[in-house]
């Protein structure tokens, strides 16, 4: 594999489970310093054994904890290249009518607040690099950022509101002369573990999983694999030019569809 990310230092939230560990390996074979972050230690000490990253227990919605963090990170490493806002929740979601407060608020905090927190520290150090003020920050957002979900009110709407997120920081970035790019992701859906499981346990796993795949004018899930390489392109110098872009990776799912 190239080493298109080598002397770089990346941040993934997010990082134990799902896109955010196939990211932190991927980052990491493509020759990246990588952090990633978390609250489950038992699936991080996994992913540090298989990668060699570092983790940190942290959680995105928690302001008072980011300057820990960071302060971390420049410490042993001096820079930060690279950051993946991965980390999100839809614990609790429901539909607009009958959510509770509760849950709408940790969603909110988890996907939307702890977004803009990892954006706004990412930058905040990149504009402090040595080599001048550079850095690729990628956030996940989710295919529900265009097509909503009626029964997944607050996914839905922070995912959507993180693309308009990256596009006010990208215009910011470069109003400042930052060479700081900052885009997004927007999955459709993946095949996790999470996933896997969730079809495992159906009264008709073949069902279910046939369910899933037909969401998708492709007839599958994205691999995990495809959803991190797109993320290491975007981390990548390759992607020089490339910023307040919001990239769908969803098998053509938010496209259109056929007429009759």
């Amino acid at each position: 594999m190239r080493q298109r990310l080598r002397g770089k230092v990346a941040l993934v939230t997010g990082g134990t489970s799902g896109i955010g560990a196939a990211t932190v390996g991927r980052l990491v074979r493509e020759g990246a310093k990588v952090v990633f972050t978390g609250s489950n230690a038992d699936a991080a000490a996994a992913v540090e054994g298989e990668t060699g990253a570092i983790f940190r227990a942290h959680r995105v919605e928690e302001a008072s904890a980011w300057d820990r963090l960071m302060a971390e990170i420049e410490a042993e490493y001096g820079r930060l290249d690279i950051a993946f806002a991965n980390a999100g929740t839809e614990a609790g979601d429901e539909s607009v009518e009958d959510i509770g407060i509760d849950a709408w608020n940790h969603i909110v905090g988890v996907n939307q607040t702890g977004v803009m927190l990892t954006v706004q520290h990412a930058i905040r150090a990149m504009a402090k690099n040595p080599q001048g003020p550079t850095g690729s920050i990628i956030v996940n957002s989710s295919m529900n950022a265009h097509r909503a979900m009626g029964n997944y009110a607050a996914y839905s709407v922070t995912k959507a509101a993180v693309v308009a997120l990256v596009k006010s920081a990208a215009i910011h970035c470069a109003a400042k002369g930052y060479q700081v790019r900052v885009n997004a992701i927007l999955p459709g859906v993946v095949e996790t573990d999470m996933i896997r499981g969730v079809i495992d346990r159906a009264p008709d796993p073949a069902a279910a999983r046939a369910a899933f795949e037909g969401m998708a004018p492709m007839k599958r899930m994205a691999q995990l694999e495809e959803v991190s390489a797109l993320v290491a392109f975007l981390a990548s110098d390759e992607a020089g030019f490339i910023s307040g872009a919001d990239y769908v990776i969803d098998g053509a799912t938010t496209a259109g569809m056929m007429g009759v």
